[in-house]
């Protein structure tokens, strides 16, 4: 199990979380996520042999979420 972790501007209020939240779940090999509300952080664990770092970060770009 890997685990990355980014910050996401916008990530503060409760749609794009629950965006992001919904995005993330939706991923084959993504196993959890927890969003800090205060400054962005996105933790994610997930399962390397299913779905890259990469794959994650360009999935949430193609949604319209910028990384600080």
């Amino acid at each position: 199990m890997a685990e990355a972790t980014f910050y996401i501007d916008g990530a503060t209020s409760p749609q794009p979380i629950a965006r992001i939240e919904r995005l993330l779940s939706g991923l084959d090999g993504v196993e959890r996520s927890l969003v800090d509300t205060e400054d962005g952080e996105v933790k994610i664990q997930f399962d390397e042999k299913k779905i890259s770092k990469e794959r994650i970060v360009l999935t949430l770009q193609q949604h319209g979420f910028r990384f600080q």
